[in-house]
């Protein structure tokens, strides 16, 4: 299971290193890797509440491996891409980001527990809710709708 673990990590580390490379802007490397990251965060989450709500059909297999997937991620500290001067450019991520930092790192870390606290089985997926409250609750007082500058 470890072995599993390990690859599983190094797959989505190589997936996310190419597919930040294939999304970076060079004059905003912080944007460019922040946004790839959350980019991924979405494309592993998104099946998993398809699937919740019914849009999706449900497949414990497919669930699994988005769980697998978020949890790579979640080991990601992403929060260091916004260092101080990454507010410009091609963001959606809101100025209170930088006025805030205790908070939104706060908020990451609720993040990072409740794709923790994921697991699915023939029956479903458990814990759901908790990453969509978390996922709100960062994207109402951080992400703006549409991008800034």
């Amino acid at each position: 299971m470890r072995f599993l673990r390990t690859a599983t990590l190094a797959a989505l580390t190589a997936s996310l290193s190419a597919t930040t490379l294939a999304h970076q802007v060079k004059e905003e490397p912080n944007q460019s890797y922040r946004q790839s990251y959350f980019a991924l965060i979405g494309a592993n989450a998104g099946p998993l509440f398809g699937m919740a709500q019914g849009k999706i059909d449900y497949d414990a297999t497919q669930a699994s491996t988005h769980i697998s997937n978020l949890k790579a991620l979640s080991s990601i500290d992403v929060t260091s891409a916004f260092p101080a001067g990454s507010d410009k450019g091609t963001t959606r991520a809101k100025p209170e980001i930088w006025s805030n930092t205790d908070d939104f790192k706060s908020k990451f870390g609720a993040m990072q527990d409740a794709i923790n606290a994921l697991s699915a089985d023939d029956k479903g997926i458990d814990n759901l809710g908790g990453l969509g409250q978390s996922c709100k609750a960062c994207h109402d007082d951080y992400k703006a709708k549409d991008y800034l500058y």
